[in-house]
Formats: C-alpha cells, sequence, structure tokens
C-alpha cells in the first residue's frame, strides 16, 4: 500500500483496518499509529516505518486478516490512514470507534481504500 506525502504540519500517520459487515459489528484488523509522515507506504508482510502496532479483533499486535464467517457474503474492508495534526490518545485496546472518535479533531488529511473478501 503507497500513498503520497503527508501535509505540512503532520505530527504522525495512523493506519486502520476494519472490517463494517462483521456480525458482531465493525471489527479491528489492523491499527498502527506512530508512522513516520514522510513514509509512503507500507510493504507487503511489514509494518509502517516509526509505527506502533497495537492489538487487533483477534487480540494479537499487528495485521489479523479478513476471516468473514463462511457462507456471510462479501464483506468490505476500509483501510483508513489519518494524517494527524498531533499523537493520538487512545485507550489500552481500542475499538473501530474509540480510534475514529479520538482522530475526529485531529486530523490534517485522510484517505480510505476499500478492498472486499469471502468465504464460500
Amino acid at each position: 500500500m503507497t500513498w503520497t506525502a503527508a501535509p505540512k504540519g503532520t505530527a504522525e500517520l495512523l493506519l486502520l483496518c476494519e472490517d463494517p459487515d462483521a456480525p458482531g459489528g465493525s471489527f479491528l484488523h489492523w491499527l498502527v499509529t506512530g508512522i513516520d509522515p514522510w513514509t509512503g507506504g507500507v510493504e507487503e508482510g511489514a509494518g509502517p516505518h516509526g509505527g506502533r502496532p497495537w492489538p487487533n479483533g483477534f487480540g494479537r499486535e499487528g495485521w489479523g486478516g479478513p476471516m468473514p464467517p463462511a457462507g456471510h457474503g462479501p464483506h468490505r474492508y476500509f483501510f483508513r490512514l489519518h494524517a494527524l495534526a498531533q499523537p493520538v490518545r487512545l485507550p489500552e485496546r481500542p475499538g473501530v470507534a474509540d480510534v475514529l472518535a479520538a482522530v475526529r479533531d485531529l486530523t490534517l488529511a485522510s484517505g480510505t481504500l476499500v478492498g472486499t473478501y469471502q468465504r464460500l
């Protein structure tokens, strides 16, 4: 995944991936804060440069790949990148709603990439 330069005044980037179609509500697949604002992306199988991985909805730090229930239909995976004016403060085990509320007033710019996946 790649992105272009962050806007002037960016203190850090935040990357999250959520599945809003999960049966129990929006599921956190990936959360990384503290990403170097001059980083231009993340390589497959790696974490963003300078970033701090947080526990995902599976309870493990880092990327937790798609795992929708078989036969549940296609799920959308929203990869959201936020350029933040200051470092974000989050609870110890944040959920998607916690993250989105925390970045609401700190976001200078953002971008979203949506992918779909389903298990038959």
